[in-house]
């Protein structure tokens, strides 16, 4: 009889340190542009009645032997109920027989491999001196934003922007000074104030429109774009994407999700050609990066499989030596 490890939400946060889980991003990264990996493009279930999306995401790491799906809800109107925007699942399977290995909290596994996606692309693409933040958004996916490039740019400062300010003052008291963030976060009211000399900005938010003016972006700085997932959605403005070079997780994922491209595009502002790399390309050393001081780099991810292949093998190993989890019997 087969035993199945199930793991809660506070046991992927112990399974998966935010440095372990940036490594394995890039690895993940690497194998996807070197197409090594096997990750169909994701199945999007629109579920119109209640404004939500439901996605179906398989994918195989055949250098890790990882294997695994996830099922994950993004239900912007919750968070008006005072729920969780974000809901999933992720089953691992042992490559090598099929058989269903674990099956892991979504919602804080994606925040966390998320995060460390954008870790992975600030440590590739933001100035060495970087030290100061902007964070748009106060949900659990600007949490994982945070901690993930102060993990590899130690900060100084941080400032936090949200529509409703208590969100964002409950964000401030609960981040400041947590692992590698600085105790100095400041909540400010109006985004221009965000952005003015930020060293890393990340939009992880559910809007649809811009949420900030390109204009006021300070030369040099990183963008880390991951709240839109739909080619309807939109938080980083056309300006900002004309004057940026321009990073994805995945060519073919950017350019049927990632709206902040395909707007712009769609409005003749921007060729195909403008974006310059996958991260993954970087991690191989096919493609560069920042190549000047004063250069605008943008990492735009709509999330990928692999991502959760990996952080998925990566949490059921940690939680097997540290003895996290629950087995049931299938």
């Amino acid at each position: 009889m087969s035993q199945l490890r199930i793991l809660t939400a506070v046991e992927v946060q112990q399974a998966l340190p935010m440095a372990d889980a940036i490594a394995a991003m890039k690895s993940a990264f690497a194998q996807l542009s070197s197409q090594q990996a096997v990750a169909p493009l994701r199945l999007p279930l629109p579920v119109l009645p209640h404004q939500g999306t439901t996605l179906v995401m398989p994918a195989y790491l055949p250098a890790d032997e990882a294997l695994a799906v996830k099922l994950v809800s993004v239900f912007p109107q919750n968070a008006q109920r005072g729920q969780k925007v974000v809901h999933g699942l992720v089953l691992t399977i042992e490559a090598e027989t099929g058989r269903p290995l674990a099956l892991l909290e979504g919602a804080s596994l994606t925040a966390i491999r998320t995060g460390a996606g954008s870790g992975a692309a600030t440590d590739l693409l933001a100035r060495p001196d970087a030290h100061v933040a902007a964070i748009f958004g106060s949900g659990a996916q600007a949490r994982t934003q945070l901690e993930a490039v102060c993990t590899v740019r130690p900060g100084q400062e941080v400032r936090v922007y949200n529509l409703v300010a208590a969100h964002a003052e409950q964000f401030a008291a609960e981040m400041a000074g947590l692992g590698p963030i600085p105790a100095n976060i400041r909540v400010v009211d109006q985004p221009q104030t965000a952005v003015a000399d930020a060293d890393i900005i990340c939009t992880a938010t559910t809007a649809s429109q811009p949420v900030f003016d390109g204009r006021h972006l300070k030369p040099g700085v990183h963008i880390n774009g991951v709240g839109s997932f739909l080619p309807t959605m939109q938080e980083v403005d056309a300006h900002t994407i004309q004057q940026a070079l321009v990073f994805v997780d995945s060519y073919e994922g950017a350019w049927a999700e990632a709206g902040d491209l395909i707007v712009p595009w769609q409005q003749g502002l921007i060729g195909r050609d403008h974006v310059q790399a996958e991260i993954g390309e970087l991690v191989n050393g096919s493609k560069s990066g920042r190549t000047a001081a004063d250069q605008i780099t943008f990492f735009k991810s709509v999330g990928t499989a692999v991502q959760d292949a990996a952080a998925a093998k990566l949490a059921l190993q940690q939680a097997q030596r540290l003895g996290l989890g629950t087995a049931v019997s299938l």
